[in-house]
C-alpha cells in the first residue's frame, strides 16, 4: 500500500496546481504545433496552385508569341491587307534627293 500513495504524493493536487504553467505551456506549444502544420499545408496549395497558373501562362505566352510571328511573315501580312487593295511595291522606292547647297545646321526655320 505504500506505493499506492507513493505515486498520489507525486501526482497530487498540490502537484497540479504546481506545475499549471508548465501545462499550459505544453497545450500552448501543441496549438501552435497544429497551426503550423495548417499552415504548410495551406502555403503547398497555393505554391502548387501557382505554379499551375505559371505554366498556363507560359503555354499561352508561347500560342500567342507563334500566332503573332506567323501573322508577322511578309507572305501572311499581304494576304491580311488584300481585301483592302493594297500589295507590295513592285519597283523600289525613290529617293529623293535635295538639291540646295545651304548645310543644314545654316537654314532657317
Amino acid at each position: 500500500m505504500d506505493k499506492k500513495k507513493d505515486w498520489r504524493r507525486w501526482f497530487g493536487y498540490q502537484w497540479l496546481v504546481d506545475n499549471m504553467m508548465y501545462f499550459l505551456f505544453l497545450a500552448a506549444l501543441a496549438i501552435v504545433y497544429i497551426y503550423n502544420g495548417h499552415y504548410a499545408d495551406k502555403v503547398s496549395r497555393d505554391i502548387s496552385r501557382t505554379t499551375m497558373e505559371l505554366k498556363d501562362l507560359e503555354y499561352e505566352y508561347k500560342t500567342v508569341k507563334g500566332d503573332i510571328l506567323l501573322r508577322s511573315k511578309e507572305s501572311e501580312v499581304v494576304k491580311a491587307v488584300a481585301p483592302l487593295g493594297l500589295s507590295p511595291l513592285a519597283e523600289p522606292p525613290i529617293r529623293i534627293v535635295s538639291t540646295d547647297s545651304i548645310p543644314l545646321s545654316n537654314r532657317e526655320q
